[in-house]
């Protein structure tokens, strides 16, 4: 199928889509509010192309981690080495895994040593409430690190008070456990959550343990209430051909451990609203190139970032202006990067109007950000909708966006790879226009893009059979793509079935660069379908079941079934998640094969 034949379809099923009849109820996107950025706005009234995954959609994944729930949306590629989430590469519309902002809460997770380390922040499944994904040019709104796309992962405000443990075991000696607790009292409430993730492999050396512990806690609620969230993540893992091929013979192992605490309140006074935040991250990384020798070949580095920031918005017969300001210092000591420290401070400024009775909102902002190590940078940007109808908008955004290399990018080194400290930031130009529709029944959407970068930063060798992989500003590259979501409800008996389908197209120009001398640049997906049937069988029984096609530039190509079922009794929920169910042979990341067909079987017992 062609990509013009693709647009074509999408098209007439936007357009078609006022002949279904309004039956269902609405769905959970109606009350969501973005909170991701300065300017609140519900889900429908954006105008940009986000994803919203639901808690509803979490439950009805047929995934157990974060990396696994984010391959099930058109355009995101997750790139996992193995299962358990111990390391995966997160990527936008083709972008490098440096150039996507995950946040939590709000809060950016940013690490300025290497994007490796992005996932290591992702947070256990029970704790989250709902995930934001943000395509396309977004630092204007969050700052340099979104450079192709951001995901804000917004955890539960509050449980009610309540008890809920949940067991797991499977193939490869896979043994998983968890508690989440919840309290809910008369000035504050407390959400708590200890995980426990194993495994004894799938491959030669792939064991992995893993440990979650997460804390939230809102004190003073009925007055001036102050949020706390503070998290912990130990990854232990093997790490087999993670960095190097087969043929060097190495038996690499990782240790990662990321921490986050962070203070959030609200002012509200009329039609002002400011929320001041102050936040540190930590992340912790060892790698050692043998396993069982650290003496040989052994990587140390502990990255902290402190910051404050203020956001604010105020609503006047004007429309409603979005400012902040975000200042934030980061300390890295390293056995191999040496020992750095860097000054950031971003100032945010946003308006959005509203004219034609509200139907045309028009939002410029710009995000103004100083280094101390790469001065003064601006990313201007603007965004467009109109309502067609109540239920059709049409939007568009164009806008600049930038990133400094990480250190690992500036300073790394080991025998067959090389940093450059004479790099030059990367800068992208993107254009985007869009169409989606909104019903109880069918939620749709489709998006055009394009991306001119330059600067892009790539490791590149001298010859194919030989040489040190550098660190180097690749002069031009220009990414189009489009993208396809739906969502169609419908019922079969008296229960509520729901068909989604997704699809991504994928096309980079490398100028004036050979690809055979390119590390990172041939991996992305060219094309990427994506469908999931989640329906309830009976009543106390729910079955999800997800396809996942795949063609990546370098040619590979591969299809992947994953499935679960649910079986409700009272409090007890018993679980059967089946994953590769026709033991596809793939590769997602480097010379890593992913896992032949596997099964995880559960429990799960709450208790009110």
């Amino acid at each position: 199928m062609t990509l013009r034949s693709v647009l074509i379809i999408a098209i007439l099923v936007l357009l078609s889509a006022k002949s279904f009849s309004q039956q269902f109820p609405q769905q959970d996107l109606d009350s969501v509010t973005l909170t991701s950025a300065r300017i609140d706005l519900p889900f429908r009234e954006n105008s940009r192309t986000i994803n919203i995954i639901t808690s509803a959609d979490i439950k009805n994944s047929a995934a157990v981690n974060v990396a696994d729930l984010l391959q099930q949306v058109a355009g995101v590629d997750i790139r996992r080495r193995g299962t358990g989430g111990s390391q995966a590469d997160l990527h936008i519309r083709g972008g490098g895994f440096d150039q996507t902002l995950l946040l939590i809460d709000g809060i950016k997770m940013d690490d300025a040593q290497t994007g490796h380390h992005t996932m290591n922040a992702a947070l256990p499944l029970e704790v989250i409430e709902r995930i934001e994904i943000v395509k396309g040019p977004a630092a204007r709104v969050f700052g340099q690190n979104a450079f192709t796309g951001a995901i804000n992962i917004v955890t539960k405000r509050r449980l009610k008070n309540t008890v809920s443990t949940n067991l797991e075991g499977g193939s490869f000696g896979q043994l998983n456990g968890n508690v989440t607790v919840g309290a809910d009292l008369d000035n504050s409430s407390h959400i708590a959550h200890f995980g426990k993730v194993t495994s004894e492999g799938y491959r030669f050396n792939s064991d992995y343990d893993n440990s979650n512990y997460f804390l939230k806690s809102v004190f003073n609620k009925n007055k001036q209430a102050i949020e706390m969230i503070a998290t912990f993540f130990e990854r232990k893992f093997g790490a087999q051909n993670f960095y190097t091929p087969p043929s060097r013979g190495f038996t690499e192992y990782e240790e990662t451990q990321n921490s986050l605490i962070a203070f959030t309140t609200t002012f509200q006074h009329k039609n002002l609203k400011i929320s001041p935040r102050v936040y540190w991250r930590r992340n912790q990384d060892i790698f050692l190139l043998e396993r069982d020798d650290p003496n040989f070949f052994r990587n140390f580095h502990i990255t902290d970032k402190i910051g404050t920031e203020a956001n604010a918005s105020y609503a006047s017969k004007l429309g409603v202006t979005g400012f902040g300001v975000d200042i934030a210092k980061v300390y890295l000591r390293s056995n191999n990067l040496g020992n750095r420290n860097r000054v950031m401070a971003t100032a945010f400024l946003e308006h959005r109007f509203q004219f034609v009775d509200n139907r045309l909102d028009i939002t410029p902002g710009v995000a103004m950000t100083y280094f101390s190590d790469f001065d003064f940078n601006a990313f201007p940007g603007l965004d467009v909708g109109f309502d067609i109808s109540k239920r059709f908008k049409a939007y568009g955004n164009i806008g600049y966006t930038y990133r400094i290399p990480t250190y690992t990018d500036l300073f790394y080194s080991d025998p067959a790879t090389e940093g450059n400290p004479n790099l030059e930031p990367e800068e992208a130009f993107s254009q985007e226009v869009g169409l989606k529709y909104f019903s109880p029944k069918l939620n749709a959407s489709i998006a055009v893009f394009n991306r001119e970068a330059n600067n892009l930063i790539d490791y590149i060798r001298p010859n194919v059979t030989d040489g040190i992989f550098t660190a180097t500003n690749v002069r031009e590259v220009n990414t189009q793509g489009v993208e396809f979501d739906a969502s169609y409800n419908f019922k079969l008996g008296n229960y509520n079935q729901t068909l989604a389908f997704g699809y991504a197209y994928l096309d980079d120009d490398i100028v004036n660069q050979d690809p055979n001398l390119s590390r990172y640049s041939l991996n992305t997906l060219r094309h990427q379908y994506i469908i999931r049937l989640s329906n309830r069988v009976f009543k106390n029984v729910r079955a999800n079941i997800v396809y996942k096609y795949a063609e990546r530039t370098n040619g590979q190509t591969y299809n992947v079934w994953d499935a679960s079922l649910v079986v409700l009794l009272k409090r007890i929920e018993f679980t059967i998640t089946a994953n590769n169910i026709f033991n596809a042979d793939y590769i997602e990341a480097g010379f890593v094969p992913m896992p032949p067909s596997n099964v995880l079987f559960g429990l799960r017992y709450s208790f009110n």
